[in-house]
């Protein structure tokens, strides 16, 4: 992919991650208000679907978490495929680095949580292993506004290979009790876009189509919709340019997902009532677990790859970047926010006080990592 559309794109999730930081503060002003009572009753206001074989029964943050978020996930799919095929993770020789780092900022930080939770409840390993790459770069563009090019793509790189891993763990770990019948439903709906996807000229809204009757069937299946948002992405072309399917629907969706869905999201996800929480459950295994996974176990994990495949020669630092802009850069990586509160939500689900304790963590880890990017960005800039 050419840099200026990755600039674009960059700077579409800085905008959004502004957005996105307004809208967590004012869910956790609401939750910790008069208007609370309020605020559940509208996240819970059943909105069903019923028309002749659909048959949808979901209350409002059902439909932001499964349906939403799955439109979310659509386009997580079209990044990937586009920078596995021509953009940033198609050059081996620029990949290594993200990769790796990546690699290690998912395995430090689960176990990190696993460590703080041993013989506890380890089911929120997970939780800390994602990066909010919105969050993150809005952080960025604030912080350090004259970062290197190469940073900053370097940034992106590591939070697509991270959505990646994010995905995998979702399909692995969260989609169970399966139903054979819409399963192969399922499989055939790709299997007919894959076969549309060859006819080059084929209209967006068969995409659209496909992509809504396959979350609809992965809904009934047990396979996790937002696993059937990035399959269903990957069966949509790659153009020659920038008129290819692909290319048209990331331009026309990515702001969607940017300004409309994680924000809604976090509207849903961030309003968490700390008057309904003790001292000692704030501190609890759990909630310190993610946090430290993130503010601590991220970037330790995503600098031990650097400096050590800098230092074996394996991979070139990013070029103009200074010691103190990678640390802060890593620091970022911690900010785990959108994908972190959704693996929360997966990870305990049907445990409300549980999952309300790793909504903290989440919280307070994001904002660790904010802080200390915030720091090393700061002393970098004095130097």
């Amino acid at each position: 992919m050419k840099r200026p559309a990755i600039l674009q794109f960059l700077s579409t999730d800085a905008a959004g991650g502004v957005i996105l930081a307004a809208c967590a503060v004012l869910a956790l002003v609401i939750a910790n208000s008069g208007l609370q009572p309020l605020y559940q009753k509208i996240l819970h206001l059943p909105l069903p679907i019923v028309a002749g074989p659909i048959d949808v029964h979901l209350d409002l943050q059902e439909w932001i978490k499964d349906g939403l978020m799955a439109a979310f996930f659509f386009v997580v799919g079209l990044e990937l495929k586009r920078e596995l095929l021509v953009g940033e993770l198609s050059d081996p020789r620029m990949v290594v680095l993200p990769v790796v780092a990546a690699v290690a900022g998912m395995i430090l930080p689960g176990a990190t949580y696993l460590m703080l939770n041993a013989g506890g409840d380890l089911r929120g390993w997970p939780v800390p292993v994602a990066t909010d790459i919105a969050f993150a770069v809005a952080a960025l563009a604030i912080l350090a506004p004259n970062t290197p090019a190469s940073l900053r793509i370097f940034l992106l790189t590591l939070a697509v290979v991270d959505d990646l891993g994010a995905v995998v763990l979702i399909a692995l770990l969260f989609s169970k009790d399966l139903s054979l019948a819409p399963v192969l439903c399922l499989a055939l709906t790709l299997g007919a876009m894959l076969t549309v996807s060859r006819w080059h000229r084929a209209p967006l809204w068969l995409y659209g189509l496909g992509a809504l009757i396959a979350w609809l069937f992965a809904l009934k299946s047990g396979i996790h919709t937002s696993v059937a948002g990035v399959a269903a992405a990957l069966t949509v072309p790659l153009g020659q340019g920038e008129n290819g399917a692909l290319e048209r629907l990331e331009r026309m969706l990515h702001p969607f997902s940017a300004y409309v869905v994680m924000p809604l999201f976090a509207l849903a996800a961030a309003g968490v009532p700390l008057t309904g929480l003790s001292g000692g459950a704030m501190v609890s295994p759990v909630p310190l677990g993610i946090m430290a996974g993130l503010a601590l176990g991220k970037p330790v994990g995503v600098l031990l790859a650097m400096f050590g495949l800098a230092k074996l020669r394996l991979a070139p630092m990013p070029a103009g970047a200074s010691t103190a802009q990678m640390i802060g850069v890593a620091c970022l990586c911690g900010i785990g926010f959108t994908m972190s509160l959704f693996l929360g939500g997966l990870a305990f689900a049907g445990d409300p006080v549980v999952e309300m304790q790793a909504r903290l963590g989440v919280l307070l880890g994001s904002v660790l990592a904010l802080l200390f990017g915030a720091i090393a960005f700061g002393f970098g800039g004095r130097k």
